[in-house]
């Protein structure tokens, strides 16, 4: 099939008719069908993520305004304050003595199957609040994504969507019942560098604000600890060299 559209060869000849300074200007390309809720860089995005919207419906959010494109009621209070002390103390790291990472893998890559046969995603961006770590939440809950959206802190729209250090998936209105998060080293393919990245994972019936805050701040706490051992390696080990010089 072709991917141009049906005039296409009509207009090629028109084109050709058309004085030097005109055609100038560029032969006619063909660009995919964008609206609200397909954006092909950000499906790209959430693809890289593990998700593939399939039914072409999902959201990116990062100010309000988007949460009504969605179709959805931004939340009344911005910022939105969350307690999730308790809720901390209840959410499992993967690898620790209650989540293996087996377990928090299978979990986590049958969520990502599931998100990705959703009828409608929603994908509140920004930062943990007080940190510069940013977060991608894509869950298919309509009554979280506003709450969540409202409680993260506004970060600047880039384009095309980056990868953020925190992929939150929360799946909405399902029998099983699972929350964890995982953080793990990486090596940036682009520069080359060690850096951590971290997933959270919550699905239930009908998850709760609190465990969705708890996971992304236990993993912004834990990135930040990770950053922290790094620097100090880099500088024993920079220390070290100095010394034998």
């Amino acid at each position: 099939m072709s991917v141009f559209p049906s005039n296409f060869l009509g207009t090629k000849r028109f084109a050709s008719n058309l004085p030097e300074s005109v055609k100038r200007v560029g032969a006619p390309v063909a660009v995919p069908n964008e609206y609200p809720g397909q954006n092909v860089d950000f499906n790209w995005a959430l693809n890289y993520d593990g998700v593939t919207p399939l039914k072409k419906a999902a959201f990116r959010m990062i100010k309000p305004l988007d949460v009504k494109i969605a179709g959805l009621e931004p939340c009344k209070t911005t910022p939105l304050k969350v307690n999730a002390k308790t809720a901390k103390e209840n959410m499992p790291e993967a690898g620790s003595e209650d989540l293996d990472f087996d377990t928090f893998d299978e979990v986590s890559q049958r969520t990502k199957d599931l998100l990705s046969l959703s009828d409608r995603l929603y994908c509140p961006e920004g930062h943990v609040p007080g940190t510069l770590t940013g977060v991608r939440i894509i869950s298919n809950s309509s009554s979280l994504a506003p709450s969540i959206l409202a409680y993260l802190d506004r970060a600047p729209k880039r384009d095309p969507p980056p990868s953020q250090s925190i992929t939150a998936y929360i799946l909405d209105g399902t029998d099983e019942d699972f929350k964890g998060y995982a953080i793990e080293e990486i090596v940036d393919k682009e520069s080359g560098e060690e850096r951590s990245v971290a997933a959270v994972v919550v699905v239930g019936k009908s998850p709760k604000l609190e465990l969705v805050v708890a996971g992304l701040e236990l993993c912004a706490e834990g990135l930040k600890e990770d950053e922290e051992a790094r620097m100090k390696r880099a500088a024993e080990a920079e220390a070290s060299k100095e010394k034998e010089e």
